[in-house]
């Protein structure tokens, strides 16, 4: 009888299925890393980047683009004190190509609101006097409401009563480092009769930041270049520009300080009444 050296048969045991908590463990960690890389970048969308040359060139035309669309409506909106509280806002009409622009301004604090004609060109602010006392009335007392005509709290109405006054009815002044002295002159800044140099302004440091839609419409939302030319790459400008795919220029904000901004609408171009000349022609 010969025997076999290899060990007997046994039957087949079918193999039972082991967790395995390493798989779970891995698994679960990708995850994590995915949605934390989604929110670290925006919900999956491309983090700021310095502007291609597409978007050299848009940013680049926004300037003609405004001076082109001028003159064009424009609301102004900023903080009316370091605090935060209240808001000032300036509805206006801005013509570029005098360099001029009138409003109705309207400071609201909580407790009482302002309101008032004021314009502005490229040397400094007028601020139109307040109606005249009703006759008869008394020296220091406050008289009533001026009636409605008087009352200017929008674009079209501020260029309406601008065109009603002469040059002696306005007071004016040079330009402060006040935050709104700064926002009305950024509203005259950003236009010109051509367009920039799309390659130096590439090499200047703006930034394309994200994609925003206002009132309907597609922008591209830029930082525009570093403050100076000896800036780092961390130091960011202070201005950012809501600019469409043909160059269209619709926001600009300007940081006044950490956490306060000054926000400047284009919101209607190619009003059909321009500038008046006061407070600016003679007489």
């Amino acid at each position: 009888m010969r025997f076999s050296p290899h060990k007997p048969h046994l039957p087949h045991k079918p193999h039972k299925k082991i967790w395995v908590p390493a798989v779970a463990a891995t698994t679960a960690l990708a995850g994590t890393l995915t949605a934390l890389l989604l929110l670290l970048s925006g919900s999956g969308e491309a983090p700021p980047h310095p502007v291609s040359a597409d978007e050299a060139q848009r940013m680049a035309l926004a300037r003609l683009r405004a001076y082109e669309a001028s003159p064009s409506e424009v609301t102004v909106r900023l903080p009316a004190a370091e605090t935060g509280d209240g808001t000032i806002t300036v509805r206006g009409v801005v013509d570029h190509h005098v360099h001029r622009a009138v409003g109705a301004y309207e400071i609201a604090d909580g407790t009482r609101t302002l309101q008032g004609l004021l314009a502005w060109d490229s040397e400094g602010i007028a601020v139109a006097r307040p109606p005249a006392a009703a006759p008869g009335a008394e020296p220091g007392r406050a008289t009533a409401r001026p009636p409605a005509p008087d009352i200017v709290t929008t674009a079209a109405q501020a260029v309406r009563r601008a065109a009603t006054l002469k040059r002696g009815e306005w007071t004016r002044r040079p330009y402060s480092t006040a935050p709104l002295d700064r926002a009305l002159r950024l509203v005259l800044s950003v236009a010109a009769d051509r367009p920039a140099d799309a390659q130096l302004l590439a090499r200047s440091g703006p930034l394309w930041l994200r994609d925003e839609r206002l009132d309907g419409h597609g922008y591209g939302v830029f930082a525009g270049p570093r403050p100076s030319a000896s800036a780092t790459p961390a130091d960011t400008s202070a201005l950012t520009y809501w600019i469409d795919t043909d160059g269209n220029l619709r926001r600009v904000t300007d940081r006044m300080s950490p956490g306060r901004y000054a926000t400047v609408d284009f919101v209607a171009a190619r009003v059909r009444t321009g500038v008046p000349g006061a407070p600016w022609m003679k007489g």
